[in-house]
């Protein structure tokens, strides 16, 4: 980048005309500014020379801004300048569109640091921009602009290493091996409905034949393959914590109980405030950035998410549906929990309840519990949602090897 600078530098030093000023100290007009050190005088600086106005130097009839951008020896006649007319009544002149230019390629070259002053160059003109005139306030507005929007965008994308985004790539899309198709076909196999495939003991869920058929193609996903899985990804989050978020993943049969249970007021923390004592998590859920809740609305799956990290409440549904009552509980719930564990009391009225919109749809009428699933593996991982319809045949074989293999990857 430092090289893309000074060849920058030069072509601009380049261009420049030679204007000799015989008694440049009893210009009363001229505003010198420095940008790199020296005096401009008789030393023989390189210097840009902006005309700002009318005004009497010398003979020429007009003041002058004259802005050091570096040294240079001419010998004793004088100094390096260029002459750029910025008059307000000529402001749509020629020598305007070269100024525009040339902010054009130092705001291509922001990240160029000028290495005898140490701050980027433009920001050393970007002082005495204010002064000369609509267009280049204007243009100043722009660049402060376009820096936010930078600095925005890289704090919301921040960059990975290639390998790590293979890496997450390969793993969101790796397909399965010849053995690994082979062993998932068998499976779902109706020969193998009543056998034991599986049986996570942590969760104390045991897969059978039957109740992974819901794997296969229009099926339904069902309550113990859900839950299974969501086992699987806290699993994986132990193994590699630097490489997911810290989560908590709620089963199924959570969400019917904290609103279904033997109050009459459609919600009951007492029913399920002993779900998370912290000897059985070994965590608090107010360590966690995200909290995933499945929502069944009677044959259907949707997601509700209690979002720490964003301070949001997010729900999901891949039917495009909305539900205020389901934020609003959870709302409470996080309050009471944080509060019957820790003590603390914890403000979320100003946190946002989010719809979530712009997010993959399904197609049909019986994938919504892999679209649910998928939503939970994705934000898991803090990535977005870069993926369709058109993946779910692979999720399905995916998601049978991997509770097969009692490993999520």
């Amino acid at each position: 980048m430092f090289l893309k600078y000074v060849r920058a530098k030069k072509r601009a030093i380049e261009s420049c005309r030679h204007v000799k000023f015989e008694n440049l100290e009893q210009c009363d007009d001229v505003e010198v500014i420095e940008v790199d050190n020296g005096n401009v005088g008789y030393s023989g600086n390189v210097v840009e020379v902006i005309d700002v106005g009318n005004g009497n130097v010398g003979d020429s009839g007009n003041a002058v801004e004259v802005i050091d951008v570096g040294n240079g020896n001419v010998g004793d006649s004088g100094n390096v300048v260029e002459v750029i007319d910025v008059d307000e009544e000529s402001s749509g002149s020629g020598e305007v569109e070269e100024i525009r230019a040339k902010y054009k390629e130092l705001n291509q070259l922001n990240d160029v640091m000028d290495v005898e002053v140490g701050s980027p160059l433009h920001k050393k003109l970007d002082g005495s921009v204010e002064r000369r005139g609509p267009s280049l306030r204007k243009l100043r507005h722009d660049i402060k602009l376009k820096e936010l929007r930078r600095a925005s965008w890289q704090k919301s994308h921040p960059v990975k290493k290639e390998e790590e985004e293979e890496d997450v790539v390969h793993d969101l899309f790796n397909p399965l091996t010849e053995e690994e198709e082979e062993r998932v076909a068998t499976a779902l196999s109706y020969s193998n409905r009543e056998n034991v495939l599986v049986n996570h003991e942590n969760s104390n869920i045991m897969i059978t034949g039957k109740a992974l058929q819901c794997l296969r193609p229009h099926a339904w996903l069902n309550d113990e393959v859900i839950n299974v899985y969501l086992e699987l990804l806290k699993e994986r989050e132990r193994r590699e914590p630097k490489k997911y978020l810290k989560c908590h993943f709620f089963n199924t049969f959570f969400y019917k109980k904290l609103v279904g249970g033997r109050t009459k007021t459609g919600y009951d923390y007492e029913s399920v405030k002993r779900w998370t004592a912290q000897k059985k998590l070994g965590y608090s859920l107010d360590e966690c950035d995200k909290i995933f809740v499945p929502i069944h609305k009677e044959i259907h799956w949707c997601l509700a998410v209690i979002n720490k990290k964003d301070k949001k409440f997010q729900y999901l549904d891949s039917l495009g549906g909305a539900d205020k009552k389901v934020l609003r509980a959870l709302a409470k719930y996080i309050t009471d929990e944080v509060k019957d564990k820790t003590g603390k009391s914890i403000d979320v009225t100003s946190w946002e309840q989010e719809f979530v919109t712009n997010l993959p749809s399904q197609e049909n009428g019986y994938d919504c519990g892999m679209f649910m699933i998928k939503y939970i593996d994705f934000y898991s991982r803090d990535i977005g949602l870069c993926f369709s319809q058109e993946d779910m045949p692979y999720f399905r074989k995916r998601t049978a090897k991997e509770i097969l293999m009692l490993r999520a990857n």
